[in-house]
């Protein structure tokens, strides 16, 4: 028999480092994000929520400018204002879409120029976009009355070329006049709220990686279907944004049918404004402002959930 070798012992095990304990955070650091949204809230509840819960309260109310106005819980103004101006409701929508459609029809090609063909040239194109708005809305709008007027050259031009006489029969116009018609009224907004289309498409491609485009021209892919494999789907969120940003104030717009249209062209916004300032009429015009609100709410989480884009819902 062989004698067997006595295995050495294992070294002793050395304990393992305990964790630190656990430090509560003291209650001051814990309350400074709440401090830091404070005046934010405060902002929203005093110039939003306050005068929202003031305006549904006006449009329950009944009564004169001279009794005075009292909460009766009077709901039938909400179905007597719809009953009475659903075309002023039904014109605002058809001018905004139709303004909104132009606007990514122009928008969309200026800025894929200043964010993928630019080059140096992108700072000066996107000063060119950002300026009117160093010029008040006003101005702005009553310079097209100079533009559109009678016997100015667009007005001249356009009765030349006959167009007048078609987009008379199609009813946008009225013989051989632009002004006062509902295509006076859409060319208005369309220039006015055409920087808030460009300005989000323009950031949401600019951030689209340009070796995208080299793959997409490695697996000889066309521009046009680069475009539409590529491009355009990424391009999404800003079209969703710059169509909501173009769409809302468009809807609830007064200044363009008032300046460039007539009795026949006015918006749901030239309703409320004369009902607040002129009628004296508070009730229908709070139950007007929240009817339109409920109606663009209700149409913009619908377009939303349509369009599928993640990053807005």
């Amino acid at each position: 028999m062989t004698a067997t070798a006595a295995l050495p012992a294992p070294p002793d095990e050395e304990p393992a480092d305990e964790a630190p304990p656990l430090r509560r955070t003291p209650a001051r650091k814990r309350l400074v994000p709440y401090w830091l949204l404070l005046p934010g809230i405060l902002w929203l509840i005093v110039f939003f929520a306050a005068p929202l819960v003031y305006q549904a309260s006006t449009s329950l109310q009944t009564g004169s400018l001279e009794e005075g106005f009292k909460v009766t819980w009077h709901l039938a103004t909400y179905w007597d204002a719809l009953a009475e101006y659903w075309p002023q409701f039904v014109r605002s929508v058809a001018y905004a879409a139709v303004a909104t459609a132009l606007c990514l029809l122009l928008g969309y090609p200026l800025a894929y120029l200043i964010a993928l063909k630019a080059g140096r040239w992108r700072n000066v194109l996107m000063i060119l976009v950002i300026a009117p708005f160093f010029t008040s809305f006003l101005i702005r709008t009553l310079a097209w009355k100079t533009i559109l007027a009678d016997g100015g050259p667009v007005v001249g031009a356009l009765n030349a070329l006959h167009i007048l006489d078609l987009t008379s029969a199609l009813g946008i116009t009225e013989g051989h006049r632009v002004l006062a018609t509902p295509l006076a009224v859409v060319c208005g907004l369309t220039y006015n709220f055409l920087p808030f289309m460009v300005l989000p498409l323009y950031t949401s491609l600019e951030r689209i990686d340009p070796r995208l485009h080299e793959a997409a021209g490695d697996l000889y892919a066309r521009p046009v279907t680069t475009f539409r494999r590529v491009t355009f789907p990424l391009s999404m969120p800003g079209v969703v944004a710059g169509t909501l940003l173009t769409f809302i104030p468009a809807a609830g717009d007064y200044i363009n049918a008032e300046l460039l249209g007539s009795t026949d062209q006015k918006m749901i916004g030239n309703v409320i404004q004369s009902q607040f300032l002129r009628v004296l009429d508070y009730p229908t015009a709070a139950a007007l402002s929240f009817i339109l609100m409920a109606a663009i709410l209700a149409m913009v989480t619908l377009y939303i959930r349509k369009s599928g884009t993640e990053d807005l819902v």
